[in-house]
């Protein structure tokens, strides 16, 4: 069984995996967050071909730890996908990882135009990764 991480935005949903032993997060994929009914759908595919358990979905928070606008979205976002489908959903902090996401992509070589589809995967990977190594003894 895998975890599944979201890392919503207004355009795009970046998605990312872990292996099924619960070691590595892989950036997955990015799904148009509009229309809603096509991102479930997508969704609900990679839960039954990926066997997930759990789905992470990463919550904005504010430098001083406070949740703003943003989160209010994702608190909306959440209780929707709860009722859409039956894996159990947590959140969790997703504070700076689009900037490390960019800063990775970027250092890694990856151009400008090229950073733009890859960050919301990557940021999803950070955040899945950061969970990751909080379950490892």
């Amino acid at each position: 069984m895998r975890i599944l991480a979201l890392d919503p935005g207004t355009k795009r949903i970046g998605v990312a995996i872990s292996d099924p032993l619960k070691m590595i997060a892989s950036p997955l994929e990015n799904i148009d967050a509009e229309p809603f009914a096509a991102f479930l759908v997508r969704l609900k595919e990679l839960i039954r071909e990926k066997e997930v358990e759990l789905i992470l979905v990463g919550m904005p928070r504010n430098m001083d730890g406070s949740y703003g606008e943003s989160a209010a979205k994702v608190r909306e976002f959440v209780t929707v996908l709860k009722e859409a489908i039956q894996v159990p959903i947590q959140t969790v902090d997703e504070r700076l990882t689009s900037a490390q996401a960019n800063r990775i992509l970027k250092e890694g070589g990856v151009r400008g135009s090229d950073r733009k589809g890859k960050v919301d995967p990557m940021a999803a990977a950070l955040m899945l990764r950061s969970y990751l190594d909080h379950l490892s003894p």
